[in-house]
């Protein structure tokens, strides 16, 4: 069941999200400041493609407050609402409320993304 909603996933949002990742971690990795923010762009990309399955935990210290802080202002925000919007529609209907689900897990990540592991 994982594989199906992983693939359906793919097709229906997930490569859109993967690529928002994947565009975020590009961007960040112009700076040399903004390479570790970068990487853990693109270490959550594979999450956007394929989330069935996986749980994400939270915690980190003041590094990841301070990363957090920084990557809320300029790139969280817009990829949050995306992600919620996106989850919102998906909702509509009862068949796409997993793929809601999915799609609020990436906002919550997208907010706040450094202190986070995949499990």
């Amino acid at each position: 069941m994982r594989l199906l909603g992983n693939i359906l996933w793919f097709i229906f949002g997930g490569f859109l999200s993967g690529l928002a990742w994947i565009l975020a971690g590009c961007l960040w990795c112009i700076t040399i400041i903004g390479i570790p923010i970068g990487l853990q762009c693109f270490k959550f990309a594979g999450l956007a493609f394929w989330p069935f399955g996986k749980t994400v935990t939270y915690g980190g210290g003041a590094a990841s407050l301070i990363a957090n802080v920084l990557w809320l202002i300029v790139s969280g925000i817009p990829m949050a609402i995306g992600n919620v919007i996106t989850g919102c529609l998906w909702c509509i209907t009862i068949v796409g409320i997993p793929f809601g689900k999915q799609f609020f897990k990436i906002a919550k990540l997208s907010l706040m993304p450094f202190g986070a592991s995949v499990l």
